[in-house]
């Protein structure tokens, strides 16, 4: 299981990030873009990190 949950994470960051791009396709304000695709970073960067051995 321990190696299933950085994936999810990970999945989590491509539908962020697919959900920035639609708002940025729909004219939604930048702010709102910014802060998805924010978010989708910060996942994508905490599954990376999650799957670097020794780094908990």
């Amino acid at each position: 299981m321990s190696a299933a949950l950085p994936i999810l994470v990970m999945a989590l960051a491509g539908v962020l990030a697919g959900g920035a791009w639609s708002l940025h396709r729909q004219g939604a304000p930048r702010r709102s873009v910014a802060l998805v695709a924010g978010l989708a970073a910060l996942a994508l960067a905490g599954g990376v990190l999650w799957l670097i051995p020794g780094a908990r």
